[in-house]
């Protein structure tokens, strides 16, 4: 790629070495992608830490910043306030095959799982693929869970890859991004690092660090669906390394919104807009008596952490744009990437 097509850099905050979520140590992330005619769909996995999350959970909470959505499992991470699977996200059809490939997972890390232990509660995010994917072959199975989590990595591909590989946004490809902030907090450097699933939006609402290019390109292309209604749908996943509860986790999550929103979206009534955050700063043991929290971070010092989640979302989802590539679907269906929607992007953006 070439300079003049380089992505915006949102903020004034350094990213990590990597530029992704996985500068979070000991997150990975792994995608299974099915690319055959008419099915152009997959799974992305989403891993807290290298141990069993059933045993070692994390503190997690969520925010339904628009709640339609067909995701599983976000009551009890409402309620409790940890993760017990890794994250996953897939099509909307395809929820229910996963959530069977995390818990059968889970019983096999653990038989005594629904018998002498509490049930596991599975974790599974959706978008609906289906302008570009056959949604209704059913394509994903338990086998492509197993595939993405088997194949997490540090290394994040993104774009058209994984649950991204059907997804829309703003009318042109949408997919996978992900980036990273790192800000300094009571003399400690923390790393918040987002990854999201885009698949929102209308052409003439898309914002691109300020700019107003959606509406540029709406009114070069007279096929611009500028009165349909929104909808897509948004998976917004924060990961961050300082010692925060749920309670605070929560409110880390609610700031996802504020990226969301600078990038153009209103959360329409059509749209799933989701954000879950969890820390890696400590784990919380299974089936103990009492658990030793580490010192947990004061809320007077979040919001350099509220600044690194809004950035960090709002270059994900550029990221997103950034890194799809055209794609054609079911249908005779296609969406443009935005560097082939815009080939002068950069000039768009001066």
């Amino acid at each position: 790629m070439s300079d003049t097509c380089l992505a915006p850099s949102i903020g004034v905050l350094p990213c990590g070495p990597l530029g992704t979520i996985a500068d979070v140590a000991g997150v990975k992330v792994g995608h299974c992608t099915l690319d055959d005619g008419s099915v152009q769909t997959g799974v992305t996995v989403i891993r807290p830490h290298e141990g069993d999350p059933y045993r070692r959970k994390v503190p997690a909470a969520v925010t339904v910043i628009n709640g339609f959505g067909k995701s599983i499992g976000l009551m009890q991470v409402e309620e409790l306030g940890v993760l017990e699977t890794p994250i996953a996200l897939t099509n909307t059809f395809g929820v229910a095959a996963v959530a069977d490939a995390q818990i059968r997972a889970a019983i096999r890390a653990n038989p005594q799982v629904g018998r002498e232990w509490p049930t596991v509660n599975p974790l599974v995010f959706e978008c609906n693929d289906g302008y570009l994917n056959d949604i209704q072959a059913l394509a994903v199975t338990g086998e492509h869970y197993w595939r993405a989590s088997d194949g997490a990595s540090a290394s994040v591909a993104r774009g058209s890859v994984g649950a991204g590989r059907g997804m829309s946004c703003f009318d042109l490809k949408g997919g996978i991004g992900t980036a990273s902030r790192v800000v300094s907090v009571a003399g400690q450097t923390v790393t918040v690092g987002a990854l999201v699933l885009a698949n929102f939006g209308r052409l003439p609402m898309l914002t691109l660090a300020g700019k107003p290019v959606g509406r540029i390109l709406a009114e070069r292309n007279a096929h611009a669906t500028a009165t349909k209604p929104e909808q897509g749908s948004i998976i917004m996943i924060i990961a961050v390394d300082a010692a925060l509860d749920a309670r605070q986790l929560k409110r880390l999550s609610m700031r996802a919104a504020a990226g969301l929103a600078r990038t153009g979206s209103v959360y329409g009534h059509g749209s799933g807009d989701i954000a879950l955050a969890f820390s890696t700063a400590y784990t919380m043991p299974h089936n103990v008596t009492h658990i030793s929290l580490p010192a947990i971070l004061a809320d007077t010092r979040l919001d350099p952490l509220f600044q690194a989640c809004a950035d960090s979302v709002e270059q994900a989802i550029v990221d997103a744009l950034w890194s799809a590539t055209s794609l054609p679907g079911r249908d005779g269906h296609r969406r443009l990437s935005l560097l082939d929607a815009a080939p002068d992007i950069a000039q768009l953006l001066t």
